[in-house]
């Protein structure tokens, strides 16, 4: 594994995976100053949830780090930026910086080749999906979506699903494509059934 130094965007239910994009809009100036010093050295930010709220949240362990493959900066000082996933990271140690960004040491996880579903957790992924959205009311595409392959049906799924933070760490940190896909699975069969409205939290 490597260890690297990471400028880290601490932002809850934001998920990113390798090989995923992740839209940003960018307008808290001290993620204003991450993303000016990101461009001017490696374009690389790393996405982690906090534990808690506050101005200065415990953070999780892993998060995962993006490359930003398009931004746009606005005429008041903001982005829109988008990050491209390069590979998920542990938190060795946070650093004591002036910058107003927070940054921290990581070890960079090795990634893999995409995976791909057995026959029976893809149909089931997608059955419980449609329940789902139904359930919360979503217009999806469903053409579209049988179309994606394995790995960006499962991660986009995790990004975007309306879980609450724990949840989405749970999705983030599960090790292999089928694992995540059970969890998802698990997630909407409770919070589809449980007639909690839950919300959206991208």
């Amino acid at each position: 594994m490597t260890v690297t130094r990471l400028s880290v965007f601490p932002l809850g239910g934001a998920l990113l995976f390798p090989r995923m994009h992740l839209p940003l809009h960018i307008f808290e100036p001290r993620y204003r100053a991450l993303v000016t010093d990101s461009l001017a050295r490696d374009r690389r930010i790393g996405m982690v949830q906090p534990r808690e709220g506050g101005a200065h949240p415990g953070l999780f362990d892993r998060g995962c780090v993006g490359r930003i493959a398009e931004v746009q900066a606005l005429p008041d000082g903001r982005f829109d930026i988008v990050l491209e996933g390069l590979a998920r990271f542990t938190i060795m140690r946070e650093l004591d910086v002036t910058t107003p960004f927070r940054q921290v040491e990581a070890e960079l996880e090795p990634v893999g080749d995409s995976e791909i579903l057995g026959m029976g957790d893809r149909a089931s992924l997608e059955m419980e999906a449609r329940r789902f959205a139904e359930g919360q009311g979503y217009a999806v595409d469903w053409e579209a979506v049988s179309r994606l392959d394995d790995e960006s049906l499962v991660n986009g799924i995790a990004q975007i699903a309306p879980f609450d933070i724990a949840s989405k760490q749970a999705l983030l940190e599960a090790e292999t494509l089928q694992d995540r896909s059970r969890l998802i699975v698990q997630l909407m069969q409770f919070f589809g059934r449980s007639g909690d409205d839950v919300g959206t939290l991208q």
